[in-house]
């Protein structure tokens, strides 16, 4: 016979002493970390209580002020359940029958386990730890039994769970009692067979795995249930709350047990129902001793836990709204808890909680990484941007001087095709008498190297910066640097093309009409030997005299020759410009296709890649649902 003492049989004040986590006086012993929480603890807890940020429990405290402080200690005798000596029952076998996940779930998983793949070398393991264990999880919960729902009974020292178990179970399998801790270890009640691959999940021995009704499998409304037992969320002991959050991250529902004076305890909303503010659809939250509140105490009590829940952001399931099940209980005297066990027989019959779960898991696990996916704003680089990339590179490369160069050589060239041969020969006479005046090719423009060199790197910073605006920062910092590693080598090869992109070599073509022009340029020149002859004939009385005609031919010729330079630099002024214009236009289409190949390439394939991280994103965080 084993004599198992239920929790609720502690004094209100005592209880109150404990939803502080520490005020009341407690003892300890080194083997089983026990804890004796005495009425003293009382005073000091609700004094603590009350300038904490929850209310601890206040409107509780209030309404059963007038309780009795002696409690009840009921104690229930049954024969040991695992036979005499305690020996654990038999596990029964594994069977692989997990199903396939279905529908959106599966494509957000799909999405999830790209979304991490096309990641891993822009983002940092950390961020993505937790979308990793989900998937693992993901696999690990479909390779087991899709006929189970483990459901996990979680509390606080003292809020009665193991009672609960018990009654859910309708045989006294978790301890219970005024010892604290009670509960040491995961406990286990099976209602079918097929589940011991989800236990060995939970790291539950042997020895810890039970069956209701001495062994039976009779109970239909529960069949396929796994309740877990759990140790006390707020004990003493570290590794006892280790496990709790061990199991709690495993488990395909919660049911949170609190009690009067603790279901305002910080411990428990900051630490677990805050973040788990998202699982509503698969969390049942007990409010158990109602019995120890008088009168409607226990509904201003139920209401003020909504409150609180709604605080937390979890959504309270009320009038068929999907959300967490809040429900009034006794489990020492059995009030309310045919309907708890009504509304789990109903959730486990449904075989959708591990899919709830993981979807819930899921969406957790997007709302962390939406800082790393979801832009600011509008992304990518816009043409504006990749023209004064293209303008920034022709002006480092020396594209607008270099057509001018171009410019002024053809009109240089034009001038000394259809020039008087006597300011060709007054020309050349300078050239002579200047070293070095030969004839020059070309003018090719490079600018100062140091200069050439800064206006490349501040081109590149400046796009890769227009690129990177409003990205998330990994993928910010990924297209930056994919600008500087396609920069490298960059103003060399502008350098280059300079000189093999910029203006031919050699002289200038020259216009249809040319040929022409130094046909007329000769025949001034013709007219003005002709009529110097003429007068020089008449002078030694060759010829007649007559000096007006030779002058005049003379003249002709003389005046000519300037009018025909002038009309040729006036018709040469249009091909100069459009020679000129053409070697610009050459120098900055080479300038860019090398920018462009380099580094505007390298940006558009990391901005391609977040695009296709932000379509997996989208279908993970249900955006595309």
């Amino acid at each position: 016979m084993s004599t198992l003492t239920d929790e609720p049989g502690e004094t209100g004040a005592g209880k109150a002493g404990g939803s502080a986590g520490a005020s009341g006086a407690g003892v300890a012993n080194g083997a089983g970390a026990a804890e004796v929480t005495s009425g003293n603890g009382g005073a000091n807890g609700g004094t603590d209580g009350a300038d904490r940020r929850w209310d601890d429990g206040l409107i509780a405290r209030h309404a059963a002020g007038h309780i009795g402080a002696g409690g009840v200690a009921v104690t229930v005798g049954v024969e040991g359940i695992d036979g005499p000596g305690g020996t654990a029952a038999p596990a029964d076998a594994h069977q692989p029958i997990g199903g396939a996940y279905e529908g959106p779930l599966r494509a957000r998983l799909d999405a999830l386990r790209e979304l991490v793949g096309l990641s891993r070398t822009r983002i940092e393991g950390t961020a993505l730890a937790e979308a990793g264990r989900v998937l693992d999880e993901a696999s690990t919960r479909q390779r087991l039994s899709s006929r189970h729902t483990v459901v996990a009974i979680a509390g606080a020292t003292g809020s009665g769970k193991s009672t609960l178990f018990n009654a859910l179970a309708e045989v006294p399998i978790s301890e219970t009692g005024l010892r604290r801790p009670t509960t040491s270890a995961p406990i286990a009640c099976v209602w079918s067979e097929g589940a011991a691959g989800l236990l060995d999940r939970l790291a539950i021995p042997g020895r810890l795995r039970r069956k209701p009704l001495a062994g039976g499998d009779g109970d239909e409304e529960l069949e396929g249930l796994v309740l877990i037992d759990l140790p006390d969320h707020d004990s003493a002991v570290v590794a006892h709350r280790d496990q709790v959050d061990r199991v709690l991250a495993l488990v395909d529902a919660v049911i949170w047990v609190v009690d009067p004076e603790k279901y305002a305890d910080a411990a428990l909303h900051e630490r677990y129902l805050r973040p788990l503010a998202g699982h509503a659809e698969i969390t049942f939250v007990v409010l158990n001793q109602i019995d120890r509140l008088p009168g409607d105490a226990a509904d201003q009590v139920l209401d003020d836990l909504r409150r609180l829940l709604d605080e937390d952001g979890m959504a309270v399931g009320e009038h068929g709204e999907p959300g967490a099940t809040v429900l009034p209980i006794s489990a020492l005297t059995g009030r309310g808890v045919g309907e708890l066990r009504g509304e789990v027989g109903r959730f486990v019959q449904e075989r959708k909680a591990a899919a709830r779960r993981l979807s819930a898991d899921v969406d957790a696990a997007a709302a962390r990484l939406r800082s790393v996916y979801v832009a600011d704003g509008r992304t990518g680089l816009s043409e504006r941007s990749r023209d004064e990339f293209a303008e920034r590179l022709a002006g480092a490369v020396g594209a607008v001087a270099t057509g001018e160069a171009a410019e002024r050589e053809w009109l240089r060239n034009a001038g000394r095709a259809c020039g008087t041969p006597w300011l060709r020969l007054w020309r050349w006479y300078e050239r002579t008498r200047t070293p070095g005046g030969g004839v020059r090719p070309a003018e090719v423009i490079v600018e100062d190297e140091l200069t050439a060199r800064q206006r490349v790197e501040q081109a590149v910073r400046t796009v890769a910066d227009d690129a990177a605006a409003g990205l998330p920062r990994p993928w910010a910092q990924a297209v930056r640097e994919a600008a500087v590693r396609g920069a490298v080598g960059l103003p060399e090869a502008l350098d280059e093309l300079a000189v093999t992109a910029g203006p031919p070599s050699g002289r200038p073509s020259r216009p249809a009409w040319w040929p022409a022009a130094v046909l007329v340029q000769a025949a001034m020149t013709l007219l003005q030997i002709y009529g110097a002859l003429w007068l020089v004939g008449q002078i030694i009385g060759v010829l007649d005299p007559g000096i007006v005609p030779p002058v005049l031919v003379m003249l002709g010729g003389i005046v000519g020759g300037p009018l025909v330079e002038w009309a040729c630099e006036a018709a040469a002024r249009g091909p100069a410009r459009r020679y000129g214009q053409d070697a610009e236009r050459r120098l900055r289409e080479a300038a860019a296709g090398c920018g462009r190949a380099k580094v505007l390439d390298p940006i558009a394939a990391e901005l391609m890649r977040y695009r296709e991280v932000r379509e997996r994103y989208s279908t993970v965080s249900g955006l595309t649902r």
